[in-house]
C-alpha cells in the first residue's frame, strides 16, 4: 500500500531561528549520508515514510516535537542539507510550501533531465498522492505543504501535510513507492492519529469501492442526465454526515466539470481522480447522487488510527543544548569521512549504540 502513515500534531506559527537551522542542515546532512551510504537510497525513503521515525528525526534536529512546523522545517533542512549532493547521493528533493509546491513539475522535470529520467511517472505520482489526501479523503484537512523525494533508479516517498484553521492542527501524511499497488484502494498503512474525525467521506476505502465505480459511470456519461439526477437532492433530508450539502454545490460549476469529464471519458476512478477541476465537492456531489440512484453508502469512517536528543526550539522539554548539538554533527562527520576513506568503525559503533538500547 502507498500510503504509510498519518500524523496529527497541534497548528503552530513561527519559524526556526537561523541559528538553529543551520544546524538541522548541518546533521540533517550527516545523518542523510549515513543512511545512504550504508543503508541505501532505498532504505532512505523508508525511513522518511515512516510516521514515527520522521517524528523522532524532526526531534533530534531540535524542532518542536508536537508542532506541525516539525514538518515543514525538517523537510526544508533536508531538502537544504542535500542541495548540491544529487549526483554523489543519487537523491532528490522537490516541493515545499505554499508557492513551492506548486513549482513541484517543474523542479521534478529539471532533475529528470539533468540525471536522464522520465520525469512523468514522477509528476503523476506526486499530483495523484495529493489528490487523494486532498479530494478522495475528505477529513477536513486543506494541503498546503508537500515534498516529493525521489531517487535514480525511479523509487519515490511523499511527505505532505494539510491544515484544519478551525481545529487548529496540521495532519502530515506519508506515501512510499514501494508496494505501490492502488492509488485508490486502501492505500493506508500504519495510520497514526490521536484526534479521529466522526464524519469524514473516505472515497479510497474498500467500503466505497461500488461508489467509486458509480462515480466514474455518473461522469461519463451526459452532464444533463447527471444534473437531473442532482436536482432530487435538493428535496431530500440529507443525513448530517454530509458535511458538504447541496447548498454547497453550484450546478453550474458541477456541469462544467462533468462536462469535461464526458469528454475525456476515464476508464476508472484513479482516471477520474486525476483530471483537472475534479475536486472535494465534485467528488461528494457524485457519491450523494450514487447513493441516491443506487442506495451504495461510501464510507465514513476516518483512515487515521522519540526521545530528545538536543532539547527543542521554544525550550521543551528543554532549550537546544548548541555545544552538544555542534558535537553531534562533528562526531557524524568524522564517522562519515572514515567511512568512505574504507574506516566503518565509528559507524559500526553508533549501529551497535542503536541496537543496544533497542534490546
Amino acid at each position: 500500500m502507498p500510503k504509510t502513515g498519518i500524523a496529527t500534531l497541534p497548528l503552530h506559527h513561527g519559524k526556526a531561528p537561523r541559528w538553529l537551522f543551520e544546524r538541522m542542515k548541518s546533521l540533517a546532512r550527516e545523518i542523510s549520508f549515513a543512511i545512504i551510504s550504508e543503508l541505501g537510497r532505498a532504505e532512505f525513503l523508508r525511513r522518511l515514510s515512516d510516521p514515527y521515525w520522521f517524528q523522532a528525526f524532526g526531534c533530534v534536529l531540535g524542532f518542536d516535537w508536537h508542532s506541525s512546523g516539525l514538518t515543514t522545517t525538517s523537510t526544508g533542512a533536508i531538502k537544504e542539507a542535500l542541495k548540491g549532493f544529487e549526483r554523489d547521493t543519487g537523491v532528490f528533493i522537490a516541493g515545499g510550501k505554499g508557492a513551492t509546491s506548486r513549482k513541484m513539475p517543474e523542479q521534478i522535470q529539471f532533475y529528470s533531465e539533468r540525471y536522464g529520467m522520465n520525469p512523468e511517472p514522477f509528476i503523476y505520482a506526486s499530483r495523484l498522492s495529493a489528490k487523494v489526501d486532498n479530494s478522495a479523503v475528505q477529513d477536513g484537512y486543506q494541503l498546503y505543504h508537500h515534498i516529493f523525494v525521489f531517487t535514480t533508479e525511479g523509487h519515490w516517498a511523499v511527505i505532505q501535510q494539510g491544515m484544519n484553521p478551525a481545529e487548529k492542527t496540521a495532519r502530515r501524511y506519508h506515501w512510499l513507492s514501494e508496494t505501490v499497488k492502488d492509488f485508490v484502494n486502501e492505500p493506508h498503512n500504519a495510520i497514526c492519529s490521536e484526534k479521529k474525525h466522526r464524519h469524514v467521506l473516505n472515497l479510497v476505502a474498500e467500503e466505497s469501492k461500488e461508489t467509486r465505480e458509480l462515480c466514474t459511470e455518473l461522469a461519463v456519461q451526459k452532464p444533463e442526465r447527471t444534473l437531473k439526477e442532482f436536482e432530487r437532492i435538493s428535496y431530500l433530508d440529507l443525513s448530517s454526515r454530509h458535511d458538504v450539502t447541496v447548498n454547497d454545490i453550484d450546478p453550474g460549476r458541477l456541469y462544467t466539470v462533468l462536462l469535461k469529464t464526458y469528454e475525456k471519458r476515464p476508464e476508472d476512478f484513479e482516471g477520474l481522480l486525476g483530471i483537472n477541476g475534479v475536486g472535494p465537492k465534485t467528488l461528494r456531489a457524485l457519491s450523494l447522487i450514487s447513493e441516491l440512484i443506487y442506495g451504495k453508502p461510501p464510507s465514513f469512517k476516518d483512515p487515521a488510527r522519540f526521545s530528545f536528543a538536543h532539547g527543542g526550539k521554544d525550550g521543551t522539554p528543554y532549550p537546544v543544548d548548541r555545544r552538544t548539538y555542534d558535537k553531534t554533527i562533528e562526531i557524524m562527520k568524522k564517522a562519515i569521512t572514515a567511512s568512505r576513506l574504507g574506516n566503518s568503525e565509528k559507524l559500526n559503533a553508533i549501529k551497535r549504540l542503536v541496537e543496544f538500547f533497542n534490546t
